[in-house]
């Protein structure tokens, strides 16, 4: 541990972004990372966004959310879930860049849920109709911080009413814990390899602000919090 640097962000590849995996092997590596989600709470932040996210919309309308970068599908599986309990309609749609993702979350999502599965560079997809809301979990630590600024800014056009990144704190606390936990815990090879990297690739309040001011987004209008354990995540409602 003593020869990683956290004054910057890592630019190592991660497997999950470059390994050929078979499909058997991904959908392995994504099921892995749902433990991890649930173990680590990750999914407690995008729920309590929603909470606030709901006073600003009419809550009798059905309400359209993206997921970039949505991977096995839990997040919004948790959000469907949450939904139900709270009476609220939803039109849920994950997008991912492997192809894999869509084959594995469909299998792991109950026939149906109100949830479908693109897959397509985030870049590339044009929707007809913004989102009510676009959100994203442990997505922009793959991006490089200019890819980032790009990712922000089209975040901005295309969530009508606002847009919510959850990501991890880039610290020694959090490399150290998952590193180890991740062994303790016996998971997959690639992610016992990928888990700490991600935290190295991951941010800090700092970054944040510097790559929302080249996005031209004024930090009068978002908000950066930190959420236990290790993540940060940035807000930004639009009226």
């Amino acid at each position: 541990m003593s020869t990683v640097s956290f004054a910057r962000r890592n630019t190592g590849p991660e497997l999950m972004d470059t390994h050929p995996f078979s499909f058997e092997e991904f959908r392995s590596y994504l099921r892995e990372l749902e433990r991890v989600n649930r173990w680590t709470l990750a999914y407690r932040p995008t729920l309590h966004w929603l909470k606030r996210a709901l006073a600003v919309i009419n809550k009798r309308r059905c309400l359209s959310i993206l997921d970039v970068g949505s991977g096995n599908g839990d997040m919004l599986r948790q959000i469907w879930k949450w939904a139900q309990r709270r009476g609220v309609d939803v039109e849920l749609t994950g997008v991912d860049f492997n192809p894999r993702a869509k084959k594995a979350a469909e299998e792991a999502t109950p026939t149906g849920a109100p949830i479908r599965f693109e897959t397509a560079n985030v870049f590339d997809l044009a929707p007809a109709n913004p989102f009510d809301f676009i959100i994203c979990s442990l997505f922009t630590h793959h991006l490089t911080d200019e890819q980032n600024v790009r990712f922000l800014r089209w975040l901005d056009d295309h969530a009508l009413h606002g847009w919510f990144i959850n990501d991890l704190h880039r610290h020694p606390l959090p490399y150290a814990f998952i590193k180890y936990a991740a062994r303790f815990l016996r998971l997959n090879p690639s992610v016992r390899y990928d888990a700490p990297l991600s935290v190295a690739r991951a941010f800090t309040a700092a970054d944040w602000q510097r790559l929302l001011k080249k996005a031209e987004i004024p930090l009068t209008q978002t908000r950066i919090s930190r959420w236990f354990p290790f993540r940060y995540c940035v807000t930004r409602f639009k009226s």
